[in-house]
C-alpha cells in the first residue's frame, strides 16, 4: 500500500486546523461572554442584596411582636438565591465548559493521528534509556531511507525523566510496504564528561499494519561503556 498522498495530507491538516480554530475561538468567546456578564450582573445583585430599607414604625406604636414560627420559615423559604450561590453555579457552568473543550481536542488530536498517519502504512520511533550512568543523552537524529526525518535536542528535565524510565515518541510517520532502513545517530556526554556520538542501523520491513521502533540506551558495566541498539516492538 503506498503512503498517504501529500494532497491529501494538506487537505487534511486544513480540515483539522479549522476545526481546532473554531473550537479555540469558541472557548474564548464563551469565557470573554461569561466575565462581561458577570462585569453588568454581579455589581447589581450584590446592590439588591444590601438594599434593605427599613419601614418607620408610627408614633406611639408599640413594640412590633416576631412573627410566628411557620409566617418566618415560609418567608425565608420566598427569599430569591443569594449572589453568591449564583456566582457558584455560573462558576460551575465555566469549569464544565473548560472540561469540554479539553476533551474536544484529545478528540481532534485522535482524529488527526488517524487522518494523517493511518495505521497501514503508520510507523513510530520511541526512545527509551536504561540506567544512564555511562551516557547523557544530549540529541538523537534519525534518518529513514537516508532522509533526516526528525532531530531532537532534549534539555536537562526531558533527559532525566528517560533516566527514570520514560518513553519517549520521537517520531511518526507514513512508509509503503517493502524494505527500509533506520539510521540513528546519539550525541552527549560520556565518561568522564568527554563528548560521545554513536550511530546504530537497522533494515526492517514495513508490512500492512502500523510498526514500532524503539531506540534503546543502555550501560554495558562489562565494558563500562553505553550500548545503542534499534529493536522492533512484536
Amino acid at each position: 500500500m503506498n503512503a498517504v498522498r501529500p494532497d491529501a495530507l494538506s487537505a487534511t491538516r486544513s480540515r483539522v486546523a479549522r476545526a481546532s480554530w473554531f473550537a479555540a475561538w469558541l472557548a474564548v468567546w464563551l469565557a470573554a461572554w461569561l466575565a462581561a456578564w458577570l462585569a453588568i450582573v454581579g455589581p447589581i445583585g450584590v446592590a439588591l442584596a444590601q438594599e434593605q430599607p427599613a419601614e418607620s414604625a408610627p408614633a406611639g406604636a408599640n413594640a412590633p411582636t416576631a412573627p410566628p414560627a411557620d409566617a418566618a420559615a415560609a418567608a425565608v423559604a420566598d427569599q430569591p438565591a443569594a449572589p453568591s450561590q449564583e456566582f457558584k453555579s455560573i462558576d460551575q457552568d465555566v469549569q464544565a465548559l473548560k472540561k469540554d473543550v479539553v476533551e474536544l481536542n484529545k478528540d481532534l488530536f485522535v482524529l488527526e493521528e488517524e487522518l494523517l498517519f493511518p495505521a497501514n502504512t503508520q510507523v513510530a520511533v520511541f526512545v527509551s534509556l536504561d540506567v544512564g550512568e555511562f551516557f547523557a543523552v544530549d540529541s538523537v537524529t534519525l534518518k529513514v531511507d537516508d532522509k533526516e526525518v526528525a532531530n531532537y535536542l532534549y534539555t536537562a528535565r526531558e533527559a532525566e525523566a528517560l533516566m527514570r524510565g520514560g518513553v519517549q515518541r520521537m517520531y511518526v510517520g507514513n512508509l509503503k510496504v517493502g524494505k527500509h532502513e533506520l539510521v540513528a545517530f546519539f550525541t552527549g556526554k560520556g565518561t568522564h564528561e568527554r563528548d560521545y556520538k554513536r550511530g546504530a542501523t537497522l533494515n526492517f520491513d514495513k508490512g500492512i499494519g502500523a510498526k514500532y521502533l524503539e531506540l534503546q540506551i543502555s550501560d554495558r558495566a562489562r565494558k563500562q561503556q553505553p550500548e545503542f541498539v534499534i529493536k522492533e516492538w512484536e
